[in-house]
Parts: C-alpha cells; structure tokens; sequence
C-alpha cells in the first residue's frame, strides 16, 4: 500500500535541509566502535588477550550483537512496513478512541509480537508517528520487551509455568495503568499530544481499503528498493541509542561483575532495591535479561526480583528514555515512563516477594 498522500506524510520526517545537517557523532561514533570491537573479538581476540577488561568489552559486544541482530532487522523491517501503512490503518487496529480499549488493544500488540526490547523499540516510535496515543506508545513499549512468544518459551524452561503467567499478567497490568496515566496527562495539558494524531475518515472501511491499495501498488524492484532504504532511514534515529547502549553495556560489563553483583540479591527489600539499581545500570537487551532473571528467582531464591530486573530495565532504559525524548521532542515525556511505572514495577516485585518467599 502506498501512503503518498498529504495526510500520509509525518511530521517527523526530515526535511531536505535537515538532511543536510552535520554528522551525527553519537550514531557514528557508537557504530564505528561496535563494529571494530566485534571484529577484534572475530578475527584478532589474542590482541587483546593481555587486557582482561578489554576483553570483556569486546567479548559483550560480540555476544550482544549476535543476539540481538535479528531483533533489530525485524524491527527496521516493521518500520519500513509502518512507513508504507496509511495511517488510518494503524489507527483503526490500535482503536481510535482514547481510554481503556485502544490501550488493551496496544497492550496486546506489545505482548504478541515477538521482538526484542530494541527490536519494539524502533516499532513504537513508528506507531506514534503514524498517530497512536502517547497512552497506547507506551503501553505498547511497556507490554512488549520479554513477552515475546520465543522469551516465554525460555522462561517456562527456567521458571515455569505458573511463575511465567503471573509475570506476563503483571506486566499487562503495568502497561495498562502507565498508558491510561499517560493519557490522561495529555488531556491535562501536563505532556505533550501527539502531534501526528489524525482523525479516520467516515467512509473508511479496513478490508475494502486494504484491498484497493494492494491492488493500486506496484511491487517492482523500485518498490521494494525504497522499501528498504526508508526502513533503514526511518531507523536510524532510533539505532543510534541502540549502538549506544551497547557501548556503554559492554564497558559496565568489562569493569563490573555480574556475578557478584547478583550475589547481592536477596529476596529482601534492600536487595529488591539492589536488583533495580542493577537493572537501571546494565542495559541488556530483553534476550539478556531473562536468564539473569531466572536466575535471581532459581539462585537468589527472589521471584520478585526477578520480576524487578525484567520490567525496571523497561523502566529505567536510558535507551528507551532517549528514543521517547526524541520521538516527542519532550524530555518531561520521556522521564514520565519511570516516573509512572518504576514505583508499579517495586510494589509489584514486593508483593510477589512476599507471597512466594514471605
């Protein structure tokens, strides 16, 4: 479907002068260092056998990189497939009215599909450019980083069943309130409104529409071509936090154990308090933070903190933070989400603390 239409045009879409800005540093900065760290550890590790902590910067990269590649070209792929969506399409499957159902809706979408917290990343601003509610944004971005159907798979081997259910019903529950909180400031002028939200036409009828735009389209090689280059474009302020953050996990990781930190991890509050700083400070993408959280709940005896590691990482993502910031152009935006869902998140991994464990 092709969304060349004046109401199909984003706001956030740079302008022809804004291409021509200066480099972007931190992107290219940030990826340069990701690629040579990666091929150092692939092709040369004995240059670096000498530097233990360069080492483990190199070796994280490696790891983090090759378990999160494919999350993030799915995601830039969403993208891509959101850029070619009209907007009246995203809207009407994520509800167009405000309140309780389009926030389930997005709820939803964020628990059922299966991408990394990168990965959803890239999908969510994608949505808010399209013109969903700073509400469903969130809690799409919330619901979705671990609940992915391959994550659950792992975490049922790791935890079981029963524990698994009550951490994915939890972490709905989290979504829902943090976007009916978020909209609710919207409507009170404290955060900003969605400066792409648009109205669905009346005639406006999904299956009828959809089949006349697949029909209307031409899937040629041009097609397919600016398919992939807006997918990678409309990416790329969203991959350069990414690149980022694996950078800065990687040097926490050369200089800071995690087993010992995890050592530290008692089902008390003070350790529940210990899980969160941990998860604020090592940012780990959602494939790393499940088996770190089984295990807190296997080893440290801590369902709760387990519960803490996974959702306070959403919470308290520096990454997450950024991208919100620069999607709505709003640092209060931003700093709302662990405002509104960190203190969800600890009562939550209390109470789970003490019903399990006492």
């Amino acid at each position: 479907m092709s969304n060349q239409s004046p109401i199909h045009q984003s706001s956030c879409c740079p302008s022809s002068n804004e291409a021509k800005k200066k480099t972007d540093w931190l992107l290219w900065g940030s990826l340069s260092t990701v690629i040579i760290a990666y091929g150092v550890h692939f092709f040369a590790t004995d240059l670096i056998a000498s530097t233990p902590a360069a080492q483990h910067f190199m070796h994280s990269v490696f790891e983090l990189i090759n378990t999160m590649w494919w999350g993030l070209a799915i995601g830039i792929l969403m993208v891509a497939l959101l850029g070619k969506i009209p907007r009246e399409f995203v809207i009407s499957i994520l509800g167009k009215n405000k309140g309780f159902s389009g926030i389930l809706r997005a709820t939803l979408a964020g628990v059922l599909l299966d991408l990394c917290s990168h990965g959803i990343l890239m999908v969510g601003a994608k949505l808010y450019e399209r013109g969903a509610s700073a509400g469903q944004t969130i809690a799409f971005l919330v619901a979705s980083p671990w609940n992915s159907l391959s994550l659950t798979l792992i975490l049922i081997a790791l935890i079981g069943l029963k524990l698994t259910l009550l951490f994915i019903l939890l972490s709905a529950v989290i979504a829902v309130i943090a976007g009916l909180i978020f909209d609710r400031l919207v409507e009170k002028r404290v955060l900003p409104e969605n400066p792409n939200s648009i109205d669905i036409p009346e005639d406006f009828n999904f299956w009828a529409d959809a089949k006349k735009g697949v029909k209307n389209t031409q899937f040629d090689g041009a097609y397919w071509k600016s398919f992939f280059i807006d997918g990678i474009k409309g990416s790329r302020p969203i991959l350069r936090w990414i690149m980022f953050g694996i950078v800065l996990a990687s040097l926490i990781k050369g200089f800071v154990d995690t087993d010992t930190l995890q050592t530290w991890f008692g089902a008390s509050f003070g350790g529940l308090m210990l899980t969160i700083v941990a998860a604020t400070i090592i940012e780990v993408c959602s494939e790393g933070s499940t088996p770190i959280a089984a295990d807190l709940v296997t080893r440290a005896a801590a369902p709760g903190n387990g519960f803490a590691f996974l959702m306070a990482g959403v919470a308290t993502d520096y990454t997450e933070i950024m991208v919100l910031k620069e999607m709505a152009k709003s640092w209060r935006f931003a700093l709302f989400l662990p405002l509104i869902t960190l203190p969800q998140v600890i009562l939550m991994s209390w109470l789970i603390n003490i019903a399990t464990v006492g």
